[in-house]
């Protein structure tokens, strides 16, 4: 398995989910995309799941789990991914993605000080967004 983006190098199905998690407008499903690919040809949802598990695995989706969902990266080549954060509006469903650097190195070093080996780490901030929060 070769390193680095493997965007140009993707398969029919991963190319599709892809798609559907860049065109949309926040997370989706597992399910949301088999139902919007369907006309393209996936019908099995193991089709999506395993598509999925590479997109994660190259970096270029996330995977949101108080959600269930996935979104698309918006910051190709943030550093490995063993770091990632979000904000999540409660009300609307958008998604920020939060590069923070100082918070990452704050984390490896919690985990260092408890002599635990960190592999990787997703953050979540559950709340209300700008456009959402009463005045």
């Amino acid at each position: 398995m070769q390193h680095g983006h493997a965007s140009d190098a993707l398969t029919k199905n991963q190319a599709l989910v892809m798609g559907a998690l860049s065109n949309a407008g926040g997370p989706l499903s597992a399910y949301t995309i088999l139902d919007r690919l369907r006309d393209d040809g996936l019908r099995a949802p193991l089709q999506v799941y395993r598509a999925l598990d590479k997109l994660v695995e190259f970096g270029l989706v996330h995977r949101l789990e108080s959600l269930n969902a996935f979104v698309a990266c918006r910051h190709p080549g943030c550093d490995g991914h063993q770091f990632t954060a979000f904000m999540i509006c409660d009300d609307c469903g958008s998604v920020i993605e939060i590069a923070d650097n100082a918070l990452a190195g704050r984390l490896k070093g919690l985990a260092q000080d408890a002599d635990f080996v960190l592999e990787k780490s997703t953050v979540e901030l559950r709340g209300l967004c700008a456009g959402c929060r009463p005045a």
